[in-house]
């Protein structure tokens, strides 16, 4: 009879080793749920099988694996929404976080081929509370197994959700990990480079316009009466002044070109071929059409320096387009001066 001893042909250790062996040797969480999910269909007999995990910020469960099942099947039984009031027996094991025997699997959709189902809960313990990350369903052909042979499937559940608290451990740590390189490489109030990226970026392009023999451009921006608005209105109408200027540089540069914050009020544009000048007045001119702050206007004043003809290096090309900024505060701000021949 079905169920009176386990249907796998391998010993108890064997088995259990490959089991352990799944979730400690992969590092792809499907591939461990598969070996897992097949591991337990071995085991139990079962002629289909399928992993859900839970998407707690959605409220659903999400096919992950399955074995046994048809494509069209899969598909149409993809994920399970409204945990909390679905009447889906695979729902039922994530509210309860108990094992489920179905004696009619045509109540649960994506095993509908079987007769009858087991479900099991993928249950993890976090400082004393158990939380369902997902669950393991199996399918069969005629009556379930006894309820002995049954139970040897929950330590594969066990170790499927361990692979899932892993994987979500990895995910999690790899997120943070991209958050902190981003927060490294980009300046916080504006979302723009910071000056360590655009240092960088700037010896890059300087290298590469040197070997293809191709300009380049770089502009200074810095707001005008910076500091007369903060005395106006406080560091708060400063920061919204450099948050909106960001806002214009990043939305009205080329993909090719660079923008960041390059020191208090300033900007750098890094602006490859020879549309240097064109690209930095028309920032200049979307900067003045913006809104007043606090009720006071908003403008910069620009300074250009060109590859090879204001430097040959970064420094060079930075202390040209200093003070061609300069010359632009002076002449009243919110312009353009330009060192290069382009500009005469």
């Amino acid at each position: 009879m079905p169920g009176e001893r386990p249907l796998h042909e391998r010993s108890d250790g064997a088995f259990f080793a490959a089991a352990a062996a799944a979730v400690a040797r992969s590092d792809d969480l499907d591939d461990a749920l598969a070996e897992l999910l097949g591991l337990a269909g071995e085991h139990l007999g079962a002629g289909a099988g399928a992993v859900y995990i839970l998407d707690a910020d959605h409220d659903e469960l999400e096919l992950a694996v399955t074995f046994g099942i048809a494509a069209e099947v899969a598909s149409e039984a993809g994920s399970v929404g409204s945990l909390a009031s679905s009447h889906d027996p695979l729902a039922d094991v994530i509210r309860t976080r108990h094992p489920l025997e179905v004696d009619d699997a045509g109540h649960v959709p994506v095993l509908r081929g079987s007769t009858t189902a087991y479900l099991l809960p993928l249950i993890v313990r976090r400082d004393g509370i158990e939380i369902a990350l997902g669950t393991m369903a199996l399918g069969f052909a005629g009556p379930l197994p006894q309820r002995e042979t049954l139970l040897g499937a929950e330590p594969l559940a066990d170790l499927a959700a361990v692979a899932v608290e892993r994987a979500l451990a990895v995910s999690m740590g790899s997120e943070r990990a991209e958050w902190f390189d981003r927060l490294a490489h980009t300046d916080p109030l504006t979302g723009l480079a910071n000056r360590r990226t655009v240092d960088r970026l700037f010896e890059l392009e300087v290298a590469r316009a040197g070997r293809q023999g191709v300009a380049l451009s770089v502009a200074l921006f810095e707001i005008d009466n910076f500091e007369e608005m903060q005395r106006a209105g406080g560091n708060a109408a400063g920061d919204e002044a450099l948050r909106r200027v960001a806002q214009i540089l990043a939305e009205s540069v080329r993909l090719v070109d660079t923008i960041a914050r390059y020191a208090g009020d300033q900007f750098m544009l890094l602006a490859p071929g020879p549309d240097g000048l064109i690209v930095t007045e028309r920032l200049v001119r979307g900067i003045g059409a913006l809104a007043p702050v606090d009720g006071k206007s908003v403008s910069v004043s620009a300074g250009i320096a060109g590859y090879p003809l204001d430097g040959r290096t970064p420094e060079e090309l930075i202390e040209v387009a200093e003070q061609a900024m300069q010359s632009a505060r002076e002449a009243g701000g919110g312009r353009v001066v330009a060192r290069t021949p382009s500009a005469e």
